[in-house]
Parts: structure tokens; C-alpha cells; sequence
């Protein structure tokens, strides 16, 4: 992902997760707040237009227990009506709302965080294994391996540096190292394939897997000539490593190996005996023709 786009998807979410959140708590705190003034002062009831009670041993008015002006009287009263109870439906559909933006808005920043984590720590594990050069990372041990190297002795250096990831095999570089080893000073492309198979199984940053499957796939359709188990290696890095700029090169060799134009390798120079001393010059000789001088 662009990290321009990145930036904006996390301006967007935390923008959305701290208005929407805000809009939350405001329509809850009211909703709160007028539920409670209810539930205290509830409602009056209306008012009628029945006459007043009179007492039991007031004595009637004539006029009040005239059965015709009594009957309008009572036809003048109405029952109590309540009040109409306030509508709160739509207070806590805007809430519900708001909470469930605030929610996507959370949700989608901690896919963010989680997918940065994730690259930072395997950068991390990446810097481990490999300097900023791509270079090793080089520990004393593994510093004498490789002066036994230097000597000529490439057998002993492997071992010593079999010894060495054993102890730590975490340290990819050293197996990278040894394959190298094989390939190009002992000239053994099928012990440095097999090296590089092993590789292959251990769990790399994908750009270094897919870097050494390109190597192994150059072993295989060089020197080994295995152009079946190099094409589908190559068509592995493309499927599962397609990010990666080495799958642009495995493209790249698969159209070569397709179009039957794969360039051969380069062939192995072997060092020219050094030349031999230039036989001493006698000096002239001053006898006849047909003589020489005794030895």
C-alpha cells in the first residue's frame, strides 16, 4: 500500500472514530438526562371540567340537584387525560448510528496498526539476519570460518560453518554462504542446490526467499540442465512471491526458457598453468661451423 494513501486511511479513521465517538457520548448523555427528569417529574395530569367535590353533609343546592342542571354538569366533565409521552426512538437511533461509525472507524484503524506491526517486526527479524549492506551480520565464530575460507581450506570452512548454524539457526546467511561455497570455489552445482533446497524451506522475508529461488533456478537450468524443476521453481516465485522484484526477473526467465532463448552460462575458466622459465641464453661461440663447445 502507498504510504500517501496510508496516511490518509489513518486521518480518515481517527478523524471518523473521535467525531463519531463524541456525537455518541452527546446523544447518550441526553437521552440519559431526559430519561431521568421523567422517571423524577412525571407528568400532569390535564385538567377537567368536573364540578368540586362536595361534602357528605353539605346540603344540596336546589338548584344544584335540579335533575336537568345536573345532568348538563356532568355531561360538561371530562375524564383526566395523561400528557403524551416525549419520543425518544429517534435519540437513540442517532445514537446507535453514531456508535456503529465509531466502531467501523476503530476497526479499520487497528487493521492499519496490526498490518504496520506486522512489516515493522518483520523488518526487524530481516535487520537481524542481514546489515543494511546485505551483508552478514559476522560473530567471532563465524569470523574464524571464514579465515579458514581465505586459506584455501573450503571444506574445513564449511564444517566449522555447519558447527556455527547449528548453534544458531536462526542465521540463514551462514547455509546462503555455504552454497555459495560449493558453487563457486568447489565447483559443485548440485551440492549447492541442495543447499539452496534447504534454504527454500526455512521461513525468509519474502524478498530473500524469492531471491534465492531465483539462484536455484539458475542452478537448475545451467550446469544441473533440470529445465523442468527450474520453470516450475520460477513459476512458484511468480505465484507466490508476485510483489517482489524477483518475480519480474522470474517472468523475464520464463519467457526466456518459453521463446527457447535462455542464455547459456558462462563457462568456467580454469587458471592457466604459470608460464614456464625462459631457457638461459649461452653466449656466441667463436669455433667453426659443425662444432660446439663441451658441456
Amino acid at each position: 500500500m502507498n504510504n500517501r494513501v496510508k496516511l490518509i486511511l489513518y486521518i480518515v479513521f481517527l478523524t471518523g472514530a473521535c467525531v463519531c465517538g463524541w456525537k455518541f457520548y452527546q446523544t447518550y448523555t441526553a437521552a440519559s438526562a431526559r430519561a431521568a427528569a421523567e422517571k423524577l417529574d412525571p407528568p400532569a395530569v390535564a385538567e377537567t371540567n368536573a364540578p368540586p367535590v362536595i361534602g357528605t353533609n353539605a346540603v344540596p343546592d336546589p338548584a344544584e340537584t335540579d335533575p336537568a342542571t345536573n345532568t348538563a354538569a356532568l355531561t360538561n366533565a371530562s375524564p383526566a387525560q395523561p400528557a403524551k409521552p416525549v419520543d425518544t426512538g429517534r435519540h437513540y437511533g442517532r445514537m446507535m448510528s453514531c456508535g456503529a461509525m465509531a466502531f467501523a472507524c476503530v476497526v479499520g484503524l487497528a487493521m492499519l496498526l496490526a498490518h504496520d506491526v506486522s512489516r515493522i517486526t518483520a523488518n526487524r527479524v530481516e535487520d537481524f539476519l542481514f546489515n543494511d549492506d546485505g551483508a552478514p551480520m559476522v560473530r567471532p565464530e563465524y569470523d574464524e570460518a571464514e579465515e579458514v575460507w581465505t586459506d584455501g581450506r573450503h571444506l574445513e570452512a564449511i564444517q566449522l560453518m555447519r558447527d556455527y548454524l547449528k548453534k544458531n539457526p536462526s542465521e540463514i546467511y551462514v547455509a546462503l554462504r555455504i552454497a555459495e561455497i560449493y558453487e563457486k570455489d568447489l565447483l559443485n552445482p548440485l551440492a549447492a542446490a541442495l543447499e539452496y533446497e534447504e534454504v527454500l524451506k526455512k521461513k525468509l522475508p519474502p524478498d530473500r526467499w524469492a531471491w534465492s529461488a531465483i539462484h536455484l533456478a539458475n542452478l537448475y537450468s545451467g550446469r544441473l540442465n533440470k529445465i523442468d524443476q527450474a520453470v516450475a521453481l520460477l513459476r512458484r516465485i511468480v505465484a507466490e512471491q508476485a510483489r517482489t522484484p524477483a518475480a519480474e526477473k522470474a517472468r523475464l526467465r520464463l519467457a526466456q526458457l518459453d521463446a527457447g532463448t535462455d542464455p547459456e552460462p558462462e563457462p568456467v575458466v580454469a587458471e592457466e598453468p604459470p608460464p614456464a622459465p625462459p631457457e638461459p641464453v649461452r653466449p656466441a661461440s667463436k669455433l667453426p661451423p659443425g662444432f660446439r663447445p663441451r658441456d
